[in-house]
């Protein structure tokens, strides 16, 4: 009995990636607010995050390739955000907060792709399905952060003079993406308005044709 359990989490990863992934991001959302004040934090779950995703992305789509350049987004962030966090110097941030969101776009575009390409729903494309909408918001969270790092000002909301936290701007990202209200920081720069407006246009996109179209094929299935 003992031996179960870790077979069973050996078996994940390589069963089910998808909801490994989507396991691993939740867990970090749950212990994100502990730790968003403190750097090593930060550093921490983001050094996490950038190794389980590149691993995820090679077994959903099998292709050296594709992983390759899972890969070179992923090293070179946590190359940046570690020389960050032993130097003290923030632009060091701006751009591992800029190849970490083109990162979360790419394994998200992945797992679309994992989804979309045959006709047949599995219990790992349901768990992609809920993964991949975790990747576009924190691919946008990390979008906003860089915004924020070279256009100082982009946001605001309660305590207009500082700067907005990486919750803030994760929380806001959610909102934007489940179309379910703007939260309590606002974008008023013309760089971060974008921003918001395409993040808005991708949440509506991807209900309207990646969970739409999962539901049908489920549904049919059952139907067969």
């Amino acid at each position: 009995m003992p031996t179960v359990f870790p077979r069973l989490f050996s078996l994940m990863p390589r069963r089910h990636p998808s909801a490994f992934l989507l396991a691993a991001q939740l867990l970090s959302l749950v212990l994100y607010p502990s730790m968003d004040n403190t750097q090593g934090g930060r550093l921490l779950f983001g050094a996490v995050a950038l190794v389980v995703i590149p691993l995820t992305v090679l077994v959903v789509n099998r292709s050296r390739s594709v992983t390759k350049i899972a890969w070179a987004l992923a090293v070179p962030a946590i190359a940046l955000t570690v020389m960050g966090v032993l130097t003290g110097h923030a632009r060091l941030f701006r751009w591992s907060a800029s190849l970490e969101a083109l990162l979360y776009f790419y394994a998200a575009g992945s797992l679309i792709h994992y989804m979309l390409r045959d006709l047949l729903v599995t219990a790992d494309e349901l768990f992609a399905a809920g993964a991949a909408f975790t990747l576009l918001a924190w691919g946008f969270a990390y979008a906003y952060f860089a915004c924020q790092a070279w256009v100082p000002g982009s946001f605001t909301g309660l305590e207009p003079e500082r700067a907005r936290s990486w919750v803030e701007l994760l929380s806001m990202s959610f909102s934007n993406l489940s179309a379910t209200g703007s939260g309590d920081v606002i974008a008023v720069g013309p760089v971060a308005r974008v921003l918001v407006m395409l993040e808005q246009f991708a949440g509506v996109g991807y209900i309207a044709a990646v969970v739409s179209r999962l539901i049908g094929l489920t549904l049919a299935s059952h139907a067969r």
